[in-house]
């Protein structure tokens, strides 16, 4: 057994089990502009913007607001398969409901962040269709969408870095973006919504995540159960303000450093099940799946993890990026995610035919109820 098998294992153990075969789909940042188009991100990078290290590549190449058609072939994928008990495979979309509205700012002479919801972006960039496509997806029951914070953008840091005159960051401004490499000029990445450059930062935070959780019940008329931090970072104080906007469940990594400011961190262990302070349940992911990164290797590996995760009566709740399946900046990316994914849920359901498929609130509900 390798190492990473053998950590694996040993991360499956604690935690909330069941005697079901259970799958979770999580699949973060939809809603979010990331990369507006491929002319923006070749001369970012000319300019000398750092968009390919580490696994920013695929994401700055091929990651951007989703379209209508990109999510009719998600929901057909989906539809073409059922599990034991009668349900299609579910996507529990992890959605920001904001973007920054680059005009205003602008015209604040960058002293002033404002930010616009994101179904005025989708209008905004042509992306007719979505608000329907998105309803539909929900009435069928085939997505269940909850919160990723109201931006996939750490507000403070990168005002700061545009009022101080930041050439990186005003470039990738004047383009519409952000999602860069930007480590060399603050403390914290961009695209970290909870990551906290200052310990003073937090006051902040608390008004952008009770703002968000607001308008995602009036974008979506529904108060969101189930929020995701972008990227992870993520200060503990803020699960109060969380659980009044109505959030019953979070998502942490069973290693979690907790964010104090001033590159401070703290290490919190966290298993599927734990109960904080107020108790939140805390979900935690143990199976990756993303095509646009190992595409070799992806469904092979990823049965794996779900392997594991039974062999310890645990869910396998896969983690699986918007990115994997978007095709605007590029139409071969959003068919060979969503050509690995039939790949993936036919393999599943060929070896665990009882499986039950789920959502993270249906699970935490789960867990929250005491049923296994």
């Amino acid at each position: 057994m390798t190492l990473t098998q053998l950590t694996s294992n040993l991360f499956n153990i604690p935690g909330w089990s069941s005697s079901r075969k259970i799958i979770i789909f999580e699949s973060d940042d939809w809603g979010s502009i990331r990369m507006p188009s491929l002319t923006a991100y070749e001369k970012l990078k000319a300019a000398g913007l750092d968009l390919d290290g580490s696994d920013a590549r695929r994401y700055n190449t091929n990651d951007t607001l989703e379209s209508a058609g990109d999510l009719n072939a998600l929901f057909e994928v989906l539809t073409k398969y059922k599990g034991a008990d009668g349900n299609h495979p579910k996507f529990t979309l992890v959605a920001n409901v904001a973007n920054p509205d680059f005009d205003a700012i602008r015209a604040s002479d960058f002293e002033s962040y404002q930010w616009e919801p994101s179904t005025v972006t989708f209008d905004r960039y042509g992306r007719s269709g979505v608000k329907q496509c998105l309803a539909e997806g929900l009435r069928s029951g085939i997505i269940n969408i909850q919160f990723h914070g109201r931006e996939h953008l750490n507000v403070q840091s990168w005002m700061r870095a545009l009022l101080r005159g930041d050439q990186q960051a005003r470039l990738a401004f004047d383009h519409g973006c952000w999602g860069y490499n930007n480590i060399n000029s603050s403390r914290v990445m961009f695209q970290a919504a909870f990551d906290l450059e200052l310990a003073s930062d937090i006051t902040a935070q608390h008004i952008y995540l009770k703002e968000g959780l607001d308008l995602f019940e009036h974008i979506y008329g529904y108060r969101a159960k189930f929020f995701v931090p972008p990227n992870g970072p993520y200060n503990y104080a803020l699960s109060a303000t969380a659980s009044t906007g109505g959030v019953t469940y979070l998502s942490l990594g069973k290693k979690h450093y907790e964010v104090l400011g001033g590159g401070k961190r703290k290490l919190r262990l966290n298993w599927l099940g734990k109960r904080n302070s107020i108790d939140q349940v805390i979900l935690t992911r143990n199976a990756a799946f993303e095509p646009g990164m190992n595409e070799g290797e992806c469904v092979e590996a990823c049965l794996r993890q779900i392997e594991t995760s039974f062999r310890w009566c645990k869910p396998a709740v896969i983690s699986t990026h918007r990115v994997n399946y978007v095709g605007s900046l590029q139409a071969e990316n959003r068919e060979r995610g969503l050509r690995k994914l039939d790949t993936l849920i036919s393999g599943i359901i060929r070896r665990w035919p009882d499986v039950h498929f789920m959502d993270s609130v249906e699970l935490g509900d789960l867990i929250k109820r005491g049923v296994s």
